[in-house]
């Protein structure tokens, strides 16, 4: 089993940029696939992307191509989502999930673990 803890949310102006970041405590790190999921009021929670155990594979929604990046370092038991060009649709309680798979999945159903989550708001 792994715990998650997500930090770094907070309030930024459009075009802004903001880094998350999720530790992990519990169990091999490095045996998960990690995935950022956010939702917004009314929405349904959605993928936004997604990284292999190594971190040589990632994969992004379309919505997010180009402005976040996603990177770990499984030394330090962390995976991180740096986000660049923030919109207001970008607002969101953003969550890390961890799944026992060597793949990226972008399902929720795949995911095993979540985090509490924490909340992004673009506002000017």
């Amino acid at each position: 089993q792994v715990q998650l803890v997500e930090s770094g949310g907070g309030l930024v102006q459009p075009g802004g940029s903001l880094r998350l970041s999720c530790a992990a405590a519990g169990s091999i790190f490095s045996r998960y696939a990690m995935g950022w999921f956010r939702q917004a009021p009314g929405k349904e929670r959605e993928f936004v992307v997604g990284i292999s155990w190594s971190g040589g594979s990632t994969y992004y929604a379309d919505s997010v191509k180009g402005r976040f990046t996603i990177s770990r370092d499984n030394a330090k038991n962390t995976v991180y989502l740096q986000m660049n060009s923030l919109k207001p649709e970008d607002t969101a309680v953003y969550y890390c999930a961890a799944a026992t798979t060597n793949r990226v999945p972008a399902t929720i159903a795949w995911y095993d673990y979540w985090g509490q989550g924490t909340q992004v708001t673009v506002s000017s």
